[in-house]
C-alpha cells in the first residue's frame, strides 16, 4: 500500500505471486532472477483453533529468553506511530485520513466511512483525487529488525478484525525502497470472510522487483475472528518465519524463499484498514459494509 497503482499491472506480468497486491513496481521491463526461488509448499488451508479473547503470557515468554523492546496498549496517544494522510495503492478505494484513528476504551480504533473526499493520491503525491471511502492506516517510528545482533524478533498483536463486505484489515511490517528492505505480512484478512486470513512476505533485490513465489498462508480459524479479541504473532528468524494465533504455532516459512535475504533488512510495523481493491476478486463496491477494525495492543521481542 506503498506504491504508485499505475505500477500494479506490471507486477502481475512478473508473476511475484502478491495475493494482498500492496505493492507495485517500477516501470520497466522484468528481469529474471538468476536463481530463481523454491516454491514453498504450504498446508492451504491451514486448519486453526481460535481462543475469543485470548491474551498474551508475557511471563512465559520472559522465562524463554525474550526481551519486550516495544510496547503500546493504546491508553495514552498515538506517540508512537505515524498517522497516515492519503490515498493508498492495488485499486483501494479509501482515503487514509487521521480522523478515523482513534482510541477509545484502551483500544486503538480504525474505522472505514463510506463518504466523499478530495485529497492527495498518496501521501508524497499531492495530485488531487476524488475517493468514496475514508479509512486509517499508521507505522510505527520504532524500526524492527532480525540481524546478526538480534537474532529473533517476535511481533505480537490482539485484534478484533473488522468484519464488513470489502474490509481489508492488516498487520504488517515492511521497509522501503520497497522490497529491497523485505515486508512481512502477519494478518491480512476480507471483512465477508471472518473465520479466515492469510499470511505472506516480499523480498526483492532491486526496488520494486519482488522474487517471492508461492509464500501465501491461508488460514481457517475455528471462530470469527471480529467477534472477539484474538493475537497474532510472527517469530523473524534468519531462515525462518513463524506464525502463531492465540499463542499456538500454526505455520512456519523455511529458507529457500529469500527469507535469509531479508535478514538484516530494517521494518516497521503497520495496522491498517483498507477498502476494496486488488486483494479482491470481482468485488462489487455497492456492496461494500465498512466495519471497524480494533487493536487492544502491539509488542515487540527479541531474543538470541
Amino acid at each position: 500500500m506503498r506504491f504508485p497503482l499505475y505500477y500494479l499491472s506490471l507486477l502481475l506480468l512478473i508473476g511475484s505471486a502478491c495475493t494482498s497486491c500492496k505493492k507495485t513496481v517500477t516501470p520497466s521491463p522484468p528481469v529474471p532472477d538468476p536463481n530463481p526461488p523454491e516454491t514453498l509448499k504450504l498446508a492451504k488451508p491451514i486448519q486453526a483453533v481460535a481462543l475469543c479473547d485470548y491474551n498474551l503470557d508475557e511471563t512465559a515468554l520472559t522465562a524463554a529468553g525474550w526481551a519486550k523492546t516495544f510496547d503500546d496498549d493504546f491508553t495514552a496517544g498515538l506517540d508512537k506511530w505515524n498517522v497516515w494522510r492519503g490515498g493508498a495503492f492495488n485499486n483501494e478505494l479509501q482515503y487514509y485520513q487521521p480522523g478515523n484513528v482513534q482510541i477509545a476504551n484502551g483500544a486503538l480504533v480504525i474505522t472505514a466511512h463510506k463518504e466523499t473526499v478530495t485529497g492527495r493520491t498518496h501521501p508524497w503525491d499531492e495530485t488531487q483525487k476524488t475517493f468514496s471511502f475514508t479509512s486509517g492506516r499508521l507505522e510505527s517510528k520504532t524500526n524492527v529488525s532480525a540481524n546478526a545482533t538480534t537474532r529473533k524478533v517476535r511481533m505480537a498483536a490482539r485484534i478484533k478484525i473488522a468484519k464488513g463486505y470489502g474490509m481489508w484489515p492488516a498487520f504488517w511490517s515492511y521497509g522501503d525502497p520497497w522490497p529491497t528492505q523485505g515486508e512481512i505480512d502477519i494478518l491480512e484478512a476480507r471483512g465477508q470472510e471472518p473465520n479466515k486470513y492469510q499470511t505472506n512476505y516480499f523480498y526483492g533485490r532491486q526496488e520494486g522487483r519482488n522474487l517471492v513465489r508461492g509464500a501465501t498462508g491461508y488460514i481457517t480459524a475455528s471462530e470469527d475472528l471480529s467477534a472477539c479479541y484474538h493475537v497474532y504473532e510472527l517469530v523473524w528468524e534468519q531462515n525462518s518465519l513463524t506464525s502463531y494465533l492465540d499463542g499456538k504455532q500454526i505455520e512456519v516459512k523455511t529458507a529457500g524463499g529469500y527469507i535469509d535475504d531479508m535478514f538484516g533488512t530494517t521494518q516497521r510495523i503497520t495496522l491498517n484498514l483498507a477498502v476494496g481493491g486488488a486483494f479482491f476478486t470481482a468485488l462489487d463496491a455497492s456492496k461494500i459494509e465498512p466495519g471497524t477494525m480494533y487493536v487492544d495492543w502491539v509488542k515487540v521481542f527479541t531474543a538470541n
